[in-house]
């Protein structure tokens, strides 16, 4: 499926006034690996100036390198990444050959595509209100979430990535930096519902997609 405007229908998240600028112009191609992608997030990428393509989740990694794609996003979804051995392989293959930009799972999936491991939280996040710091600037994010498995921060210490933000009630991971490369998040910055702390991200992830040079990265190995 391929998007080129926002949908009008439902919520339709940027359409808001004060937030997701609606672009006239069509200045990158995005493919978005759907394991249960939220229209909105869709939404919000069309309107910061994509053309997003929405691929199955099991597409090869070599068809999107074949497709002339500028970005891969990962989608949300449900339940415990480690199963998803298929999303995690791919993203190892594009890491460093595509700027990347992960979503909830797609954060956890990228997490363990990079050598890192994944836990069961004994209480899920779920909800609107929860505060995350950003590390980089020293600034708190009130943000949505809805997922019951964390990204473990010791494990990512010896890989490619960073830890870029926390959850301030409990600690755990909340976003992952790989400079240049590919970022994630564990939240949803597409707000819908929820607050827009977040929505600078959609911006990261266009001026990632105009600055991105490939690279060889070295990852480690797969929990």
């Amino acid at each position: 499926a391929r998007l080129t405007e926002r949908s009008l229908s439902g919520f339709a998240a940027g359409v808001e006034e004060g937030t997701a600028p609606a672009s006239s112009e069509t200045r990158w191609r995005v493919a978005a690996y759907d394991y249960g992608a939220k229209h909105n997030i869709l939404d919000l990428l069309v309107g910061h100036g994509c053309e997003v393509t929405v691929l199955p989740a099991a597409t090869p990694a070599d068809d999107v390198l074949a497709g002339g794609f500028d970005g891969v996003f990962l989608s949300n979804g449900p339940g415990d990444p480690e199963p998803v051995s298929y999303g995690i392989e791919n993203v190892r293959s594009l890491l460093g050959k595509l700027p990347v930009f992960g979503i909830c799972l797609g954060h956890q999936i990228m997490g363990l595509a990079v050598g890192g491991r994944t836990y069961k939280l004994p209480f899920g996040h779920r909800g609107s209100n929860h505060p995350v710091k950003r590390i980089d600037v020293d600034r708190v994010e009130i943000t949505c979430q809805n997922h019951g498995f964390a990204v473990d921060a010791a494990s990512i210490d010896q890989t490619a990535a960073t830890v870029s933000h926390t959850n301030l009630n409990d600690s755990t991971v909340e976003g992952l930096d790989i400079p240049g490369i590919a970022f994630s998040v564990q939240y949803h910055p597409e707000s819908g519902p929820g607050p827009h702390d977040a929505r600078y991200l959609f911006d990261r992830f266009t001026d990632l997609m105009t600055s991105f040079e490939s690279t060889e990265l070295s990852l480690g190995v797969t929990a």
